[in-house]
């Protein structure tokens, strides 16, 4: 298998990139919780994702895999999601149902971030579900990474997926607990030391 090739995603790309989010995450537990209307999780989640970590871009930390099919964006220690345009699109596209949870979770995120002044965090990494388990994510973890050791710099991430643990196990990340609000599902806050 050839190993993907990884860039840094361009201004001009950055719509490419989401368009990858929204494919990428279709069936996520957490994503269709929140969005769990098709139509609605189609209007907002590029929004979402962008909000989330879209200031990736500006900082020259988001990262494209061989013709899109896969990406990730990493903010560098000190620079935050834009937590107001996320819960714009949940207050405006979100199921009710997740609502009545939804503030619970967020906090519960908030908690586990670490308070660490060089940690990296990995608010969104996707592949093409129709590339998927071709390496595409490992290659993208594999590059960010390398760039965080040699700055000296932490890791986190939630891991909205069960399924993804083992993959980002296998890149020196360690599960730090649960992340469960209500009749929300689970997610799982991961921690990787400096290196």
């Amino acid at each position: 298998m050839q190993i993907p090739t990884v860039k840094v995603i361009t201004q001009d790309q950055r719509d490419l990139a989401l368009s990858v989010f929204t494919i990428a995450f279709a069936a996520d537990p957490v994503m269709r919780w929140v969005f769990a209307n098709a139509q609605n999780c189609l209007r907002a989640f590029p929004e979402f994702a962008n909000a989330f970590g879209g200031e990736a871009i500006e900082q020259g930390t988001a990262y494209i895999a061989d013709g899109f099919k896969g990406a990730a964006f990493w903010l560098p220690p000190g620079v935050e999601s834009d937590v107001e345009g996320m819960g714009a699109m949940i207050a405006e596209y979100a199921d009710e149902s997740a609502l009545v949870d939804a503030e619970g979770f967020m906090e519960q995120m908030a908690r586990f971030h670490p308070d660490d002044a060089n940690c990296w965090y990995l608010p969104i990494i996707g592949v093409d579900c129709a590339h998927q388990g071709q390496g595409i994510g490992a290659a993208l973890m594999k590059h960010a990474l390398q760039h965080i050791d040699s700055q000296g710099g932490s890791a986190y991430l939630e891991s909205s997926n069960p399924r993804n643990v083992s993959l980002y196990q296998r890149h020196g990340f360690e599960t730090m607990g649960v992340i469960q609000h209500g009749k929300s599902p689970a997610m799982t806050p991961m921690f990787r030391p400096a290196r």
